[in-house]
């Protein structure tokens, strides 16, 4: 007789609490936030109700575990971008925020319903902590003549132009654009101005 191996309670809660995430992205996803209800991502997370909310308030809070992911991802796809492209590491974050936005859904989720269900405040207080940071840090390298006060505006305005870039290329434009106007302004970045 074979032995059935047991899951330590925390394993198995961190497997219960991805899975709700890994479901409801989808959902969230496909459906947008508004339209997908708490009965369809239990059912899709094949769990029950109480164990929904024992690892989530409710459905706000299950839509912040999924962006804070997402954000998350983000970030890391941003920075293994930069690090694996030889050139100058501002014009590779930039390639490496455009693929990376572009996986199915990120865009809705980061740009879309994220600050209408989150609000704008903690959309960016997640964001401080993913791309933005990435971008900061960016800046920092390339330009550490520029005082702080000064790095953090311009983080906060190219994160906003990146935005809204990612935005425009989900809805159908063409990427190619975008990403040749971001490198510029990248590159116009990387040497002080005199």
């Amino acid at each position: 007789m074979q032995e059935k191996k047991s899951i330590p309670n925390a394993d198995r809660r961190a497997l219960m609490r991805a899975r709700l995430i890994a479901e409801a992205r989808k959902l969230f996803v496909e459906k947008g936030y508004a339209e997908t209800s708490t009965p369809e991502i239990v059912r899709a997370a094949e769990v029950t109700r109480g164990a929904l909310y024992h690892h989530f308030a409710d459905k706000a809070d299950l839509f912040r575990a999924v962006v804070q992911q997402e954000a998350a991802t983000l970030a890391a796809e941003i920075d293994q971008g930069a690090v694996a492209d030889s050139g100058d590491p501002l014009t590779s974050g930039s390639r490496a925020f455009f693929a990376s936005m572009a996986k199915e859904g990120r865009a809705r989720l980061l740009l879309i319903d994220g600050p209408a269900v989150l609000g704008l405040a903690e959309m960016a207080e997640i964001d401080a902590g993913g791309g933005r940071q990435s971008l900061l840090l960016g800046l920092q390298q390339a330009r550490p003549d520029l005082a702080e006060a000064d790095l953090q505006a311009l983080s906060d305005v190219l994160s906003a132009a990146f935005d809204r870039a990612a935005l425009a290329v989900s809805q159908g434009r063409s990427e190619a654009p975008y990403l040749a106007a971001m490198e510029q302004v990248m590159a116009s970045l990387m040497a002080p101005s005199g």
